[in-house]
């Protein structure tokens, strides 16, 4: 049995913003009288949006009037209904997602585009988005050896490492095309973000707001951004200012081996492509910056292999691979679904290893996710023992009931989400164990971390399955 499901993903980015229709194909792979074992089987991208420049009102405030109106006319340029659309992702990336009103847009957005697509952002997702959509993680399989990907934008430069299809690490820079604007008219600098402008005067080049556009200038301030990811990936040694240019704290590029292969994607990855003689072409050094990486001598010793995708790598990402499925031996309320924005309760090892424990650290922690008093759903996630006895599904079930009784009180609905193959018999064991009429969601083979959020769609295949969404790294 097969099923299709109409995928979006909308991608509004430092520089541009564009959307991506896609069909996923679901099946049951199971044979005869076998457990249901439904898979994706199959992802074909049926309508490529044209690319918008990402309407701004400020250089701190997206128009979200206007971007509403570009996503709706792609809508109907592509004869698609909102509420067709049963997965997928609006992913704002880049300095986009720095905005003032990027959570209220993000909303915004999402209430236009179907009942179960989420709105999410962050720079850890968005690397790996970028890296699938460029298609790293199919040629780490095919080449059994790590494959990186850059994708290199307007505001950012996202890290991913794949092995055998998976991503091992991620990071993000802020090193981009749109980090230095040109008004082409006159002919000069409109724009320089604080971190180039610090990158600049480490490295003695006078730039400022107002000066004359030099071609020659801009060449040396684009051959050291090139030189933040060439130290980044280990290949030139490590400034003191090179810390300051991650886009999170402390979360450096990792290479827990040398790297095998390496890919450029993003808008910057088009100018190493396709040169253009006017170097200001996009009023920014987008051109500007992809010489300079493609020019590099360090980046050249990497052996690198072509994107599938170069500019729309997100969107294709966020369109394609963002959904996982859930399915074969749960156990759900279907009136409860969908759900969106649910955050991970996650127990660590040490907390699931009794039941009292398992107990204890709910009940500490339920308080962090309550809003002016009031309780809200969470998903409880957690490994699950490898081999579950009855007994250790009972004591699991007795202890997320108990724990979970005041908010049951309040008529919120619990959530579990387990690793291990163990959401039938553990969600049969809380129904039986809960408050008549109680609403729960029990679902397995999802891997979640403190601070990620799920979204649990509507059913797909005959109810067999669930889709579903892990979030990480909500807006920053």
């Amino acid at each position: 049995m097969k099923d299709v499901l109409l995928s979006v993903g909308i991608d509004v980015g430092t520089s541009t913003s564009q959307v991506v229709f896609s069909d996923i194909t679901i099946e049951d792979l199971s044979s005869g009288f076998a457990v249901p074992r439904v898979e994706i089987v199959g992802k074909q991208i049926i309508y490529r949006s044209e690319i918008h420049f990402t309407p701004l009102t400020s250089p701190t405030t997206i128009d979200a009037a206007a971007l509403r109106d570009l996503v709706t006319l792609e809508y109907r340029l592509a004869g698609i209904d909102p509420h067709a659309v049963k997965t997928g992702a609006v992913v704002i990336t880049g300095e986009t997602a720095r905005k003032e009103n990027a959570d209220e847009v993000a909303r915004y957005l999402s209430d236009l585009a179907g009942d179960f697509v989420v709105a999410t952002a962050g720079p850890t997702l968005e690397s790996v988005l970028a890296g699938r959509g460029a298609g790293a993680d199919v040629r780490s399989r095919e080449l059994s050896a790590p494959v990186a990907n850059y994708d290199i934008g307007g505001g950012t430069s996202n890290f991913v490492l794949f092995e055998h299809g998976e991503p091992i690490a991620a990071s993000c820079l802020d090193i981009g095309g749109r980090l230095i604007r040109v008004d082409r008219s006159r002919g000069v600098i409109t724009y320089i973000a604080d971190k180039i402008a610090a990158l600049c005067a480490s490295k003695g080049i006078a730039l400022r707001v107002g000066d004359r556009a030099d071609v020659a200038v801009l060449r040396q301030v684009c051959t050291a951004m090139c030189e933040i990811l060439e130290m980044s990936l280990g290949l030139v040694p490590k400034s003191a200012l090179y810390p300051s240019m991650l886009t999170e704290a402390g979360n450096d590029v990792v290479l827990p081996r040398p790297l095998g292969h390496l890919m450029f994607s993003g808008g910057v990855a088009d100018c190493m492509l396709v040169p253009n003689d006017d170097v200001f072409v996009y009023g920014d050094i987008g051109m500007l910056l992809g010489q300079a990486v493609r020019e590099s001598a360090a980046l050249a010793r990497v052996p690198q292999l072509p994107a599938t995708e170069t500019i729309r790598a997100t969107v294709v990402g966020a369109g394609t691979h963002i959904t996982k499925l859930s399915g074969s031996t749960i156990e759900y309320d279907p009136e409860l679904l969908p759900v969106k924005n649910v955050p991970a309760l996650k127990l660590t090892q040490q907390e699931e290893a009794t039941p009292a424990a398992m107990g204890q650290a709910i009940r500490s922690r339920l308080d962090w996710f309550a809003t002016d008093g009031s309780a809200h759903p969470v998903a409880i996630a957690f490994e699950g023992p490898a081999v579950p006895s009855f007994t250790a599904v009972q004591g699991i079930a007795d202890a997320i009931v108990d724990a979970m009784a005041p908010a049951t009180a309040k008529g919120v609905p619990t959530i579990v989400v387990t690793e291990r193959d163990l959401a039938k018999v553990l969600g049969q064991s809380i129904r039986m164990k809960a408050p008549a009429g109680h609403g729960f969601i029990c679902i397995d083979g999802i891997s979640m971390r403190g601070g990620d959020y799920v979204d649990i769609g509507a059913p797909a295949a005959g109810g067999t399955v669930l889709p579903v969404v892990v979030k990480t790294l909500v807006f920053h």
